[in-house]
């Protein structure tokens, strides 16, 4: 007989994966990021973000809707338009929020996470539903067909050649879309280019106390990464460290333009021939499912849902899930009761970003 008190908390979700998924063979030694990509659909298992946002995964994962009254969703072909209901549901209010407040016209959403999350290509984060790219170029008026929408860039923010931001191209309704993005309890962070940071550092006035989530990162020209925290509600997910006090408009954004992208100093060297060494190509070591928490070998082969309509998410509605942790919990028993014997039939039977090298002692994003 199980315990009524490890039902409640689901504390065997991981160990489900150790009694019905072996570690040996069922081809886990191949990268992550290629056996959750081909998963097309979520689970329906109760919505759940498990482990880092580098190393996770996501269970009972909604889809946001293509089309929206403030909103498009980009990329299609990618398949990643998927997220905890908690940030699809942040999205589509900061959309309407960005509008009303702004006059920013409409969000387009790039990445966000695949079905089931996982490790992602182009991407080290957006495991557990909880990332998501929003594009600093604001929604037409008219909606983008299927093939616009995979070839359609976002706006450059960048002047040609720095670091800095093409004040052509800047307007007030930027700052005010990224300090809407910024003003929710629940968003963790917001990843800019520096460039962006800087300007953010040098214009805003009044409210500054915003700009510390702000956090200046590699890449994100033309988008912001938005990120929510671990919280009540959203899974057994693990928080990343408290973003430092203050404005962030100091000595640690300094270091992005004095160090990382400091003009480099052309010396001029001797002629002298030297046999080059063949250097060893280094092979890129993938992320395999031995790297995650052991409950997304659950998640990864977990039950889907009857269509993709069924999982598309919708303010006021959710779905009931076909398997709970509860479900699982049973599963993952050694009993031999028919609730268990039934719990373990039903999940057997489902069974952009530049590529820098990161200099040492940067600041902390």
């Amino acid at each position: 007989m199980i315990r009524k008190p490890l039902l409640q908390t689901g504390i065997f979700l991981a160990a489900i994966a150790g009694i019905l998924l072996p570690d040996t063979g069922d081809g886990y030694a191949q990268p992550a990021r290629q056996l959750f990509a081909a998963k097309p659909l979520p689970t329906t298992q109760s919505p759940a973000a498990y482990g880092f946002y580098s190393k996770g995964c996501l269970a009972g994962g909604v889809a946001l809707a293509n089309d929206g009254p403030t909103w498009q969703a980009m990329r299609p072909s990618r398949n990643r338009r998927w997220g905890h209901p908690k940030l699809v549901e942040l999205i589509q209010q900061l959309s309407i929020d960005a509008k009303r407040n702004y006059g920013w016209n409409g969000v387009l959403v790039g990445d966000m996470s695949q079905p089931r999350g996982g490790p992602v290509s182009g991407h080290a984060s957006h495991q557990i539903g909880l990332d998501a790219d929003i594009w600093l170029r604001q929604m037409p008026n008219r909606r983008f067909s299927q093939q616009e929408r995979n070839t359609t860039s976002s706006t450059w923010m960048l002047k040609k050649g720095t670091p800095y931001v093409d004040n052509n191209v800047w307007t007030k309704a930027h700052e005010g879309f990224l300090k809407t993005a910024a003003s929710y309890k629940q968003v963790d962070r917001l990843f800019v280019h520096p460039g962006i940071k800087k300007k953010l550092c040098d214009t805003v006035r009044g409210d500054r106390s915003w700009l510390g989530k702000v956090r200046p990162y590699w890449g994100h020209q033309s988008h912001f990464h938005m990120r929510m925290k671990c919280q009540a509600g959203l899974g057994k997910c693990k928080k990343q460290a408290a973003v430092p006090a203050g404005t962030g408009c100091d000595k640690s954004l300094d270091w992005w333009f004095k160090v990382a992208y400091a003009p480099k100093k052309k010396i001029k060297k001797p002629k002298i021939i030297v046999k080059k060494k063949k250097k060893k190509k280094k092979v890129r070591r993938y992320k395999t499912m031995a790297d995650l928490p052991r409950v997304c070998r659950v998640v990864l082969n977990g039950p889907g849902p009857v269509s993709l309509a069924s999982v598309i998410y919708k303010p006021g509605s959710a779905a009931k899930p076909a398997v709970s942790t509860t479900a699982i919990a049973i599963a993952a028993s050694t009993s031999d009761s028919p609730a268990a014997k039934a719990a373990k039939s039903v999940v057997k039977k489902t069974i952009s970003t530049d590529r820098l090298t990161v200099p040492t002692q940067r600041p902390k994003p």
